[in-house]
């Protein structure tokens, strides 16, 4: 027995090797006793708590630090065996680069949970996390590719050259990408500065609708007629929007027309009856009310008022009653709606 453990293989005995074996053995027991115990424990405290922070930390940590502590245990068994230039050099390439994906890994999770959580406290939270998927992509590619020039680094690659290339190649993509750079800069114009947000009602030239989607480079619109429209962002911040979302009342202007017949004291009435029509409707408030002008057919009457909200459909509801009810009171009244009619005089001469 101690003949066959003596044996060398590959600069080892085969005791080397059955210690090796024990020791990944122990550190996997390890880390596995770790996992079912010590973080389920934390798991089912993290669910007590009212916030959420603690949960993505703790699967985080069972995403990226196990993976590790797995690792840790086959590197240390491969330690205590006698290893060869390459089997050393290969084992440095592995632990570099496994290291430096899951520190990027958790960096990223890290950074996209910390903003979500911040997103989430604000007012239109939702909509806000879903604005900012654009900007949480952009800030991962940046750390990635840190992180690869890191990793290049530490592997003995000479990036210094590589570096000097992209900074050429990247004023050359700068001047031959302005348009998507300018598209770029507008779209933290619109996450910083929040002149709309996906859901709000934009007016924007003759191009109505509600905003879907907010990338990088375009904002995408659905318009009334159902299709999608797209625009540049920079487009947009250059354009007179109208966000109807942000109104906090609609101020509505509406005109009658009697006929010229009407009576003077019906005409007197007339401001006084459409101001107690507007007052009882709910979310209405009365502005002003004047016979405004005499037209070639019609004595004109201008009103005024404010509908509290921006919702349109309820807005018309509104409207929809008023003229209702100004209908029936001028019925009951006698007052008669003008509408366009010409009068021919004719004088006849004797002959």
């Amino acid at each position: 027995m101690e003949q066959f453990l003596d044996k060398s293989y590959l600069g080892n005995t085969v005791w080397m090797y059955f210690m090796a074996l024990g020791i990944f053995i122990l550190g996997v027991l390890i880390v596995y006793v770790f996992k079912k115990i010590i973080l389920s424990r934390l798991e089912k405290w993290a669910k007590k708590t009212t916030t959420t922070f603690d949960d993505l930390l703790i699967k985080g940590a069972e995403k990226s630090l196990v993976p590790i502590l797995y690792f840790g245990a086959f590197y240390l068994a491969l330690q205590s065996l006698a290893l060869s230039v390459k089997a050393e050099k290969a084992l440095h390439i592995a632990t570099v680069v496994l290291l430096t994906f899951y520190f990027l890994k958790s960096l990223t999770s890290v950074l996209n949970i910390a903003f979500k959580s911040y997103l989430r406290k604000k007012e239109h939270g939702e909509e806000r996390e879903k604005q900012m998927r654009g900007i949480t992509t952009l800030a991962n590619v940046m750390i990635w590719s840190l992180g690869l020039m890191f990793l290049l680094d530490n592997l003995g690659f000479k990036i210094s050259t590589v570096i000097a290339g992209l900074g050429i190649g990247g004023i050359a993509i700068a001047l031959a990408a302005q348009a998507v750079l300018g598209d770029l800069f507008s779209y933290f114009v619109i996450f910083f500065d929040r002149p709309f947000e996906i859901g709000d009602f934009l007016v924007i030239g003759d191009k109505v609708g509600s905003v879907e989607y907010i990338g990088i480079k375009t904002t995408r619109i659905r318009a009334l007629g159902g299709e999608q429209l797209i625009f540049h962002n920079t487009d947009l911040t250059n354009s007179r929007i109208h966000n109807y979302k942000k109104m906090e009342r609609r101020r509505v202007v509406f005109k009658i027309g009697v006929i010229y017949q009407t009576t003077a004291d019906n005409l007197e009435k007339i401001p006084k009856m459409v101001k107690g029509i507007i007052e009882d409707q709910e979310d209405a408030v009365f502005d002003r009310g004047h016979f405004a002008t005499f037209g070639d057919f019609s004595l004109n009457f201008e009103f005024v008022y404010y509908v509290i909200g921006a919702d349109y459909v309820h807005y018309m509801d509104i409207q929809q009653a008023i003229n209702l009810n100004i209908y029936r009171k001028f019925k009951e009244n006698g007052i008669e709606f003008a509408y366009p009619t010409q009068t021919l005089f004719m004088n006849k001469e004797n002959q």
